[in-house]
């Protein structure tokens, strides 16, 4: 990490106290915008018989994925996550409440906020995250009634690039 992460990162470790309450109002004041619809980058369906609770818990035991609220809100989603690479990089998943998976490759938003606002980065990694998803993703479209699961966006399950002073 350089000497500019590190100075970035302990910036963000204090935004992180409040950028909830600064996002929303940021978009409430119409300073930011932010559009609902889905993005790009559809991976598929959540598998028949699968859970949301067991992709959350497969995502996260094996492969590192967590919560990370910094993320917007996109339209019937039920969960947001994200595994880091480094400082500088992110997989980005998002689960939706018909069983819709969609996910991209992307800057993080603490090592590059403006580039990570504006979407610059952005690519597929289509074969890396159906590798994370198994055999929980299936091509053919299958309807689901998720529901959000609060537990999902709990602290602790909260995903932070943990630097090596």
């Amino acid at each position: 990490m350089t000497f500019f992460d590190k100075v970035k990162q302990k910036i963000w470790r204090f935004i992180y106290k409040f950028f909830p309450t600064l996002q929303k109002n940021f978009l409430k004041w119409h300073i930011v915008f932010h559009k609902k619809e889905r993005q790009r980058y559809h991976l598929g369906w959540l598998a028949p018989g699968k859970t949301l609770k067991d992709l959350k818990k497969h995502l996260h035991s094996k492969w590192g994925f967590g919560n990370h609220f910094i993320a917007w809100d996109d339209q019937a989603q039920v969960l947001s996550w994200r595994k880091l690479i480094n400082f500088q990089e992110q997989y980005h998943l998002r689960v939706f409440s018909d069983g819709e998976i969609r996910g991209h490759f992307e800057y993080t938003p603490e090592a590059h906020p403006i580039q990570h606002f504006d979407e610059k980065g952005e690519s597929f990694h289509r074969a890396e995250f159906l590798k994370f998803l198994g055999d929980f993703v299936t091509p053919e479209k299958y309807i689901s009634q998720l529901k959000i699961d609060p537990d999902a966006y709990n602290p602790d399950s909260e995903i932070y690039f943990k630097s090596v002073k």
